[in-house]
């Protein structure tokens, strides 16, 4: 096992002596005015307009005349499409589709991934409840006495019941209270069970459905969508990280030690140059180092990626110290890159990163990508004290080069609001702040790295500082 303790002379040859290339990272592209995100627009659009057939095929059904004559059962047809839409939906929102991830990142998707399923879960328990009540309705029976004959008899009901039982566990243990609880590989393994769901309720939906038996035309919509869902999911969640970690065969070739508790893991491959990565973006890692190797961990590559090798940088937290102990040669299994917090998203020649501890890593990462005229680029970097600072000589070197205007947010962290700066800045005000240290700040493109509530203090401030919603960029690392 080789472990490297950096030292001024040591990180000059660092490359040479773990047997990591010196290759400068890409080129970045020049800054031009860009276009509105149509792959984003597309995928809202298409959201929507399946929600409209879904709607359309209620109608063409008969859904609307029904309406009269069995109110209930009418409308719990509309809202088990609509529910059967939205699962949909929510499995192809985190399905890792690259043109939909490098659109809205990992977290924006997370929240609306979150906000399709609970949408999709009230929906299908107001369908079960008044499927059971028009049904109970319409033949004289207790509700409970029709809902053991609906699924007892009914075709695919006792598998739709044992789906909508998985559908009920995800979510419970899906709210926030209930997580907290969990670790996230036994969340994670829970959360799979959401897949089983939509399987279980897909015969019912075929067999009894009455706009799907009825019409060829919603048969075939309904089977092509579930489909397309299937193959998205086997595709990019199962077969694109396969082949990327099988053609890449990527290895550890050096464990850097970076400031205290936080270790640098340098990753050399075959073809890294056709890998389709950016400063900014993360993969979810799992290093075959023994124990615990299937659990995927989310980290950001901190420096641009080089045709010849990859770097991560990682604090010691959630079991994560093992990582300083990998040796040279150890495989490393990827899925990804994901996240949009790149210079892709660029609108302004100025541009304010913003870190607080290592949420350093993709900043320092933006750092080798983005082109600016001296002084246009700010850095602010909060930390507890400087010996704390993650790359502070890398970050001192490029700053001294005259690129970056370097500042450092030292002290005791505040409480109160804002809880961004620290305590001896706090009755300053963020706001205030940010026009002293950044005086045109409302003319620069932020992004922002950090703990979620010291970057939604900030991004507070920076609103009021004047700082537009579109030339803000951040990626939360939650789940």
């Amino acid at each position: 096992m080789t472990t490297v303790t950096v030292t001024d002379s040591h990180r000059a040859g660092l490359h040479a002596a773990s047997g990591v290339g010196t290759a400068p990272p890409p080129q970045p592209e020049s800054l031009t005015p860009r276009p509105a995100s149509w792959p984003g627009e597309l995928a809202i659009a298409l959201a929507a307009g399946s929600l409209v057939v879904a709607t359309g095929l209620w109608m063409a059904g008969g859904g609307l005349p029904a309406l009269g004559t069995a109110p209930l059962t009418s409308l719990g047809r509309l809202t088990g499409l609509l529910a059967a839409d939205l699962l949909l939906i929510q499995v192809l929102l985190m399905a890792r589709i690259p043109w939909v991830e490098r659109s809205f990142g990992q977290d924006l998707l997370g929240r609306r991934h979150r906000t399709a399923g609970f949408t999709s879960f009230w929906l299908m328990i107001t369908h079960i409840l008044l499927i059971i009540l028009g049904d109970a309705t319409a033949d004289g029976g207790g509700a409970l006495e029709e809902a053991w004959q609906l699924i007892t008899t009914a075709p695919g009901m006792l598998l739709a019941a044992a789906g909508t039982a998985a559908l009920v566990a995800v979510v419970m243990l899906s709210i926030r209270a209930a997580r907290r609880r969990l670790r996230y590989e036994s969340w994670h393994l829970i959360h799979l069970y959401a897949y089983l769901g939509v399987a279980l309720a897909l015969p019912h939906q075929l067999w009894n459905g009455s706009e799907l038996t009825s019409s060829p035309v919603a048969r075939i919509y309904w089977c092509s969508l579930y489909l397309l869902t299937l193959g998205a999911v086997l595709v990019y969640r199962l077969g694109l990280p396969a082949w990327r970690t099988l053609y890449h065969r990527l290895r550890v070739a050096a464990v850097v030690i970076e400031a205290p508790g936080v270790v640098s893991v340098y990753l050399t491959g075959h073809n890294l140059h056709r890998l389709p990565a950016r400063a900014g973006q993360f993969f979810n890692w799992r290093f075959l180092d023994g124990p615990g190797w299937s659990r995927a961990h989310p980290y950001s590559l901190s420096a641009a990626p080089r045709p010849d090798w990859l770097r991560i940088t990682i604090k010691d937290v959630d079991g994560s110290g093992r990582l300083a102990r990998l040796c040279p040669g150890t495989r490393v299994l990827i899925e990804g890159p994901y996240g949009a917090l790149t210079s892709a998203h660029r609108q302004r020649p100025q541009v304010l990163l913003a870190a607080a501890g290592i949420g350093i890593t993709p900043l320092r990462a933006l750092l080798d990508e983005l082109t600016a005229a001296p002084g246009q680029i700010t850095l602010l970097y909060r930390v507890s004290s400087r010996a704390q600072a993650v790359f502070a000589r890398e970050l001192e070197a490029i700053a001294a080069d005259g690129g970056v205007r370097l500042c450092y947010l030292e002290g005791s962290r505040a409480t109160g609001n804002p809880a961004w700066l620290p305590a001896h800045l706090a009755s300053v005000g963020g706001a205030e702040v940010l026009r002293r240290l950044v005086p045109d700040v409302g003319q620069h493109d932020v992004y922002l790295c950090g703990p979620v509530p010291w970057t939604e203090a900030l991004s507070a401030s920076l609103a009021s500082a004047g700082v537009p919603a579109p030339q803000l960029h951040t990626e939360h690392f939650t789940w």
